[in-house]
């Protein structure tokens, strides 16, 4: 018989290993990128064109959360009863539920080192309620968790009248508003896991050009969400707070090239939580980017490890086309300590959806080393 003290460590060392993602999830990501407006090439010889770099980039599509921090066993089936479950909502949480997120170190250690906050702020609509628990911002990721009271809810399954379905699956629309500015991109929402399966968690990527315009440190968000099968908009007036000052800003303009590629490093921002990279890969002879080109340059990713060797989950990226490159924006969550430097992988992307990156996949000679500022 396996000794029940050694069940909450098993537990957590499971948590920690890269989820299969869902084919029902990575049908939805698909359905949204397909979605996405395609643009004209015509009159786009010289133009600057934005895009997504959803290839490589995207978001953990369920942050794993620890059942040992409760103190209980769930079965290996995944499998929790209905009279478990009732009985868990009524242990009270010691600490923060970011510090229970596995698949975010940086969320996670928000939650360990006390940078996140509590927050008492709820909206009502008939027998639906949506609590705001609590929330984290670090000057590029605004943060927080969201719990929901529904009579069509039922352990994280939602009826939208038509489906039964996950319910971050049912969630129509949601956006989030600063100081009267909608952010148009950048929103990601996912649940924490089967012991919190009521409860989703949202992250607002805050653009660096916002950020430098002078976002203060302390803000109110208005987050606008629907629910599929309620003709309702419910608003969330949330607060939110810079919990850190310990941020390392850094332009090191390195730059590394091959017989085909450029790429170089031009600034770097790294908080406890968030880690922000501005990169640009170019084709060398080439002074304008054909439709095969846009395509071979998107289909470069940045990998991203410490100096103990491990590797920041990527979580986020925005582009432009420009003459010969892609100059990018790419947000990782920071893994714990206190790193000396970080080490940046060019490589090349096979599945969009894949964790790991093989050694094939590296493109040599290209790595780089950023120095960062130390106190």
């Amino acid at each position: 018989m396996s000794n029940p003290f050694n069940i909450e460590q098993e537990l957590k060392e499971q948590a920690k290993e890269r989820p299969v993602m869902s084919k029902l999830v990575r049908t939805r990501i698909d359905a949204t990128l397909e979605s996405l407006p395609e643009l004209s090439t015509s009159n786009l010889k010289d133009a600057q064109r934005p895009i997504r770099l959803h290839k490589g980039l995207r978001r953990t599509a369920v942050a794993t959360i620890a059942a040992g921090v409760l103190g209980v066993t769930v079965l290996a089936s995944g499998f929790v009863s209905p009279v478990m479950a009732d009985s868990l909502r009524n242990i009270p949480l010691v600490g923060s539920l970011f510090s229970s997120i596995e698949a975010d170190m940086g969320l996670r250690t928000a939650g360990e080192e006390g940078l996140t906050q509590i927050v008492n702020s709820n909206v009502s609509y008939q027998d639906v309620k949506l609590e705001v628990l609590e929330t984290v911002y670090d000057g590029t990721r605004a943060a927080f968790l969201v719990h929901f009271t529904a009579p069509n809810l039922n352990q994280g399954e939602y009826d939208n009248g038509k489906d039964i379905v996950q319910l971050s699956n049912g969630i129509d629309n949601v956006f989030f508003n600063v100081q009267g500015t909608e952010q148009d991109s950048g929103l990601f929402y996912s649940s924490i896991g089967e012991t919190e399966p009521d409860t989703l968690l949202f992250e607002q990527v805050i653009p660096s050009d916002q950020a430098a315009a002078g976002l203060p440190d302390q803000f109110n968000a208005e987050v606008t969400l629907t629910l599929q099968g309620i003709d309702h908009e419910f608003k969330l007036d949330i607060p939110f707070t810079k919990s850190t000052d310990d941020i390392q800003h850094v332009q090191p303009n390195t730059v590394v090239s091959n017989d085909q590629f450029t790429a170089s490093v031009t600034e770097a921002e790294v908080t406890p939580i968030t880690t922000r990279l501005s990169t640009v890969i170019s084709l060398n002879n080439k002074n304008a980017l054909t439709n095969k080109n846009e395509d071979q340059l998107s289909n470069i990713g940045f990998a991203i490890y410490d100096d103990q060797g491990r590797q920041l989950t990527a979580l986020n990226g925005e582009g432009l086309y420009e003459g010969n490159q892609l100059k990018s924006e790419r947000i990782y969550a920071t893994t714990s300590g206190d790193p000396k430097y970080l080490i940046v992988k060019p490589f090349e992307i096979e599945d969009d959806f894949a964790e790991e990156i093989k050694d094939p996949q590296f493109i040599k000679g290209m790595e780089m080393k950023i120095e960062l500022n130390q106190p």
